[in-house]
């Protein structure tokens, strides 16, 4: 589903959301000053806004990957308000057919920017379509069948695509060599969620205590979407059982009762790690057999949890399949292999 969204007074303005969809939309950056972390793609994305006004011209594409939650979509639509520009949303998903995009570039006014969420999933001819427009700003239609079919171009004014995805390898070398500007974005430490836990907090008037703030940042797996989420169920917890004031033993009993643990694991990242090394020994274990243990989608556990696991330094890719650590198995309490049976693990 397509969102035309449009800048008015220096904020982005849409159709009608509910509570919570406001609540998010509230709590983002309205500007690359007001963002809080990614500085380096920060500073390179303000000198590419001013330029492109200075110039008179659209900013070039920009491809943004990296895990989710950390930021693409506010990026995406912080560059609309910095270039006073309407912004138009959708995703790879979404784009099922050809004409279905065609159908959103033919209303781009000049200077629009354009986010495709999960870029990498639109289907071929989708992205056939993309190509030309990327490039030349025009859309390639074929009227008739048949014999009498004749190709003709449409030009589209300029504007900017912003791409986001989380699986830069599943895109396509064509397509990603079109972004004229490619930015990873990493994890956060934990002072830059403080300090968007902090902001968050002031926003909704709601008291959060330092020590508390620093409890809910170590526990954020390095994402700000994971922190707000923490955030507004660590608030509701305050609201229900001490007078909405959220202190260093609120948060903690609220974590507990979410089964968070000190190192920010959930349920499932513990059951996978208990896999690993109580039932297969520390593998090597192939994706798909995590999987199906735990019933949960392979790519799910690619995308959301193995990335954490990998950070904390508990799991190992290898050809053969993941193996916990040294580390991962430390955390458990489980004797480690000898050196000869881990280098028959891997």
């Amino acid at each position: 589903m397509e969102v035309n969204s449009s800048v008015n007074a220096g904020r982005i303005t849409s159709g009608q959301k509910k509570p919570h969809e406001k609540e998010v939309n509230s709590l983002r950056p309205q500007s690359l000053a007001d963002f809080i972390g990614q500085s380096r793609t920060c500073s390179v994305l303000r000198v590419m806004v001013e330029a492109a006004a200075q110039q008179g011209m659209p900013i070039d594409h920009i491809l943004f990957y990296g895990p989710p939650g950390l930021g693409k979509t506010s990026l995406a639509q912080i560059i609309a308000l910095e270039s006073r520009a309407n912004i138009r949303i959708t995703s790879g998903p979404a784009l099922k057919f050809a004409g279905e995009l065609a159908s959103i570039l033919t209303r781009i006014e000049a200077g629009d920017v354009l986010f495709i969420d999960e870029v990498h999933r639109l289907n071929a001819k989708v992205e056939e379509t993309l190509y030309p427009a990327m490039e030349d700003f025009a859309l390639d239609l074929m009227l008739g069948k048949g014999a009498t079919a004749r190709e003709y171009r449409m030009a589209l004014p300029p504007f900017t695509l912003v791409g986001a995805t989380t699986r830069l390898s599943l895109l396509s070398g064509p397509l990603r060599d079109r972004f004229g500007a490619h930015f990873r974005l990493d994890f956060y430490n934990v002072d830059e969620l403080c300090h968007i836990l902090q902001r968050a907090a002031q926003m909704q008037e709601n008291p959060l205590e330092e020590s508390a703030t620093r409890i809910l940042a170590s526990r954020a797996r390095g994402t700000p979407r994971v922190a707000l989420r923490l955030l507004r169920r660590v608030q509701e917890y305050a609201t229900t059982r001490a007078n909405g004031r959220i202190t260093a033993a609120v948060a903690e009993d609220a974590l507990s009762m979410l089964h968070i643990d000190a190192l920010g694991m959930e349920e499932l990242d513990r059951r996978i790690l208990h896999l690993l090394v109580e039932k297969f020994d520390g593998g090597p274990v192939g994706l798909e057999t995590i999987a199906a243990a735990v019933s949960e989608d392979s790519a799910t556990i690619m995308d959301v949890y193995e990335p954490y696991l990998l950070q904390l330094g508990f799991l190992a890719r290898t050809p053969r399949g993941r193996v916990a650590t040294r580390h991962a198995f430390a955390h458990l309490g489980v004797p480690f292999p000898d050196e000869d049976d881990q280098m028959q693990l891997i």
